[in-house]
């Protein structure tokens, strides 16, 4: 052990030496390896950013949460001309599917309207988000509230005027979201009353806000859309049963549906079932697939930084080909020549490495403030397969060098100094 520590010692007093002596070289030689590490990690950071990012849009509803919709959520099978032809699911079918419900089930009828424009006397807010929903909608998607209410279940069947709006449209409506409570704001061409304000959200980049959206009872937005306008977009949102097998679940769920849909054996559905859960595992389809080209992408930079590691070390053994002698003839082992370069070359590696995740580490503290809607994060998991990847590429690129150093003859390395 204590060997190993000396031979550490030597290697890191040797690559210190070659830096100061070889400053432009040494440096175009770490180029490689440190645009290498920065593009990886980056890749990596930046990835894993975008999927927290995505991921913690939907992390107040359950990961269980079932859409069924006419529109599939993540990949599918079934070609886009059969899609088109799905119609969409009406309220009615909400309605025969809850009475199928068990007492631990929760479902919500919604619908996503098209953007409207709000107006409260001369303040007018333009292309707001509209969804259309049941009063059990908080219960599937929890909808935190500053002030006020959610409307409830006889303001949704009634299709009473009543909305509960973000807090950025109370801003801009009404100068101070405090104010909202009892306004009545133009609204499709109708007047309704504004009985709740969204608390603050904050932008997201991926996943809207709800600072800018607006809910109104389900009736009311088919009094102005109907319910089989293609303007819109219905889905059943369903909370199962935890004590329940999701599978199963899914697989009664699926026969519940095609029997009110009317569909018969030999019959496709017509709808799809989708998961939040399943939407994750195409999150991370992606993310693995960005994570791939990534690594290719940035492999050609480590390449050449390879060769650079692998060049540099090369010289080096050739400059100090008379200490080499020398070492052998006071007895160093061939263990010991080896050890000493390949350490070196390690160091060297692992030093562009570590610049390059100071700079990805630089680089993201910077965009943090630029960009305050998205956290950029280098985690230590990215920053140790960083690390890791310059240690491999410094040992694949120093142990030629290595051994060709390990290997000389110690009279002619002598004679080749003199």
């Amino acid at each position: 052990m204590r060997v190993f520590f000396r031979v550490l010692q030597e290697s890191l007093n040797f690559a210190l030496n070659a830096l100061r002596a070889n400053r432009l070289r040494t440096f175009l030689s770490l180029l490689g390896v440190t645009f290498g590490i920065f593009s990886i990690v980056a890749v990596l950071a930046a990835v894993d950013s975008m999927k927290h990012e995505i991921i913690s849009s939907f992390e107040d509803m359950d990961s269980r949460t079932i859409f069924l919709s006419r529109m599939a959520f993540g990949q599918t099978d079934v070609p886009l001309w059969k899609r088109q032809q799905y119609v969409d699911i009406s309220l009615y079918q909400y309605v025969s599917l809850k009475h199928t419900a068990d007492e631990n089930e929760v479902l919500c009828y919604n619908m996503w309207l098209p953007s409207q424009n709000l107006r409260y006397k001369d303040n007018m807010i333009e292309m707001v988000r509209m969804q259309a929903t049941t009063d059990e909608y908080p219960l599937v998607d929890p909808v935190t509230l500053a002030h006020g209410r959610y409307f409830n279940e006889y303001e949704s069947h009634l299709g009473a005027s009543v909305i509960v709006i973000g807090n950025d449209i109370a801003k801009n409506l009404f100068g101070n979201p405090d104010l909202a409570l009892g306004k009545q704001i133009r609204v499709m061409g109708k007047r309704a009353t504004v009985i709740g304000v969204i608390e603050k959200q904050g932008e997201s980049m991926f996943g809207p806000s709800r600072d800018n959206l607006a809910f109104i009872p389900i009736n009311l937005g088919r009094s102005v859309y109907g319910s089989s306008s293609r303007a819109t977009t219905s889905a059943i949102i369903i909370k199962p049963d935890p004590s329940s097998d999701p599978e199963a679940y899914k697989a009664g769920l699926e026969s519940r549906m095609r029997s009110i849909r009317g569909l018969d054996v030999n019959s496709d559905n017509d709808f799809f079932i989708n998961e939040i859960e399943g939407f994750s595992d195409f999150v991370d389809q992606i993310t693995g697939t960005l994570n791939t080209i990534g690594f290719v992408i940035s492999g050609f930079s480590l390449l050449v930084g390879g060769f650079g590691i692998a060049n540099i070390m090369f010289v080096s053994v050739k400059e100090r080909t008379n200490i080499i002698g020398i070492q052998k003839a006071l007895g160093a082992k061939n263990r010991f020549i080896l050890l000493q370069f390949l350490f070196e070359a390690v160091i060297l590696s692992v030093l562009g490495g570590l610049i390059g995740i100071m700079v990805v580490f630089l680089g993201f503290a910077g965009l943090n403030v630029m960009v305050p809607n998205f956290v950029f994060i280098l985690s230590p998991f990215n920053i140790s397969i960083g690390l890791l990847i310059a240690c491999s590429i410094g040992f694949v690129s120093g142990i030629l060098p290595a051994l060709s150093a390990s290997k000389l003859d110690p009279v002619d390395a002598i004679r080749t100094g003199m």
